[in-house]
């Protein structure tokens, strides 16, 4: 509460402003007369300069008469509180004065009991407002610092797909999140760990609680929101344009932290904003596929999508690895993934080949090393073998399939 209401008379004679001022207890309304004006244009400019409260006017002043000089404070200082003390008891000036939001009329000469009483009825509604101000800035400042739980709380919803497409624009915009469709949505769950959660020690329980933060520092650089959906998994909303190798980030900051190979499955997102509850659900049959995956074959999967681009990898290292058999693994990934160890690890090379081609100027003997072949010849061979050109051929062609499309 501030310590005073700043006050202004108004009025071309002496004895009036004197008068108004010697009768009216200011201290106790917590009230003070900060100045006096002879006439509207000077009224006006103390009005600006103190940034008054409360202004006390009379109608029929030199320079600038009364009507005018609130119209301008009106406008510059709209919240002020304004007081006619006049000698006009004319209908027209009442309605004029009842159109500028006068708070009150008092006919000259002002009884001084009335004045009070109106200065009262002032000061309760000035309090009131500030008390109100006061309040909505208390419930913006608690808004602004539980943002993120809102934003997990509007994302709850969203993938449940009860909302009109109005409702999630005004949510977006309020959450301050862009007004559309993340670009890429996926769901994350480290399985091993929650399946053993009971033979945890402390300090792994407490990294098993604190998923989302770690998911979320790995994706400080991008607009987001993390949040654990109903099923336990943590879903992953993401606004703008996201790295090729976002899953192998991921994967590598959950394997340091929690020593465990995550299940996981991002998809990208188009259409309208409704299309986000889809999507969820796309990436949720997939997560449940996942988890009928043994974790020593989703480690082989994990494994090669970090080491694809290693020429010496080959079954038997990767197996080495796992510390299994190569006979094993290579009929547990069949089993499993409905696919051999090469043709895996040969689709990863081939799409990551297919990126670089598409989005780089680098020479076809330098994208075959960056994706794990010893020679040109071998690449070259390798990619018209799933794609049915040559990497010569599809980067100087238009209309060649983006994506794998190889029959096992």
């Amino acid at each position: 509460m501030q310590n005073h209401w700043n006050v202004l008379i108004a009025d071309d004679e002496p004895i009036i402003r004197e008068g108004i001022r010697e009768s009216v207890d200011w201290q106790e309304l917590h009230m003070k007369v900060v100045a006096e004006a002879e006439d509207g244009e000077e009224a006006f400019e103390l009005a600006i300069e103190y940034s008054v409260d409360i202004l006390l006017v009379d109608l029929n002043m030199p320079i600038m008469d009364g009507l005018t000089l609130i119209k301008h404070v009106r406008e510059s200082l709209p919240n002020c509180k304004i007081i006619i003390i006049s000698g006009h008891d004319e209908f027209t000036y009442a309605q004029e004065a009842l159109r500028l939001n006068v708070n009150d009329y008092i006919l000259k000469p002002a009884n001084p009991d009335q004045l009070q009483n109106v200065l009262q009825s002032i000061r309760k509604q000035l309090e009131e407002r500030e008390q109100q101000s006061e309040y909505l800035a208390l419930a913006k400042d608690q808004i602004i610092k539980n943002i993120p739980l809102l934003q997990q709380n509007f994302c709850q919803e969203w993938i449940k797909g009860n909302m009109t497409e109005s409702e999630i624009i005004k949510q977006l915009k309020f959450l301050h999140l862009p007004l559309e469709c993340p670009n890429q949505f996926g769901l994350i769950q480290c399985h091993e760990i929650y399946i053993n959660k009971p033979l945890l020690n402390e300090n792994n329980k407490q990294l098993f609680n604190f998923t989302e933060d770690i998911v979320a520092e790995a994706l400080e650089p991008f607009q987001k929101v993390v949040f654990r959906d109903p099923s336990g998994f943590i879903s992953v909303c993401i606004w703008g344009k996201v790295q090729e190798n976002l899953e192998l980030l991921l994967s590598k900051k959950l394997k340091n932290y929690l020593n465990t190979t995550p299940n996981m499955h991002f998809e990208q997102v188009t259409g309208e904003t409704f299309a986000i509850s889809e999507i969820y659900k796309q990436c949720e049959t997939m997560m449940y596929e996942n988890l009928k995956i043994s974790p020593i074959v989703r480690r082989a999967r994990s494994y090669l999508s970090e080491h694809f681009s290693e020429t010496d990898l080959t079954l038997e290292s990767l197996a080495q690895y796992l510390q299994v058999s190569p006979v094993y693994l290579s009929r547990i990934m069949k089993k499993e993934l409905g696919t051999s160890f090469v043709s895996m690890i040969t689709n990863m090379r081939i799409s990551k080949a297919i990126m670089l081609l598409n989005s780089t100027e680098l020479s076809i003997l330098e994208i075959a090393g960056k994706v794990g072949y010893d020679t040109q010849h071998y690449f070259s061979t390798a990619f018209k073998k799933v794609m049915g050109v040559s990497p010569n051929q599809y980067r100087k062609g238009a209309g060649f399939p983006s994506s794998i499309s190889r029959k096992e």
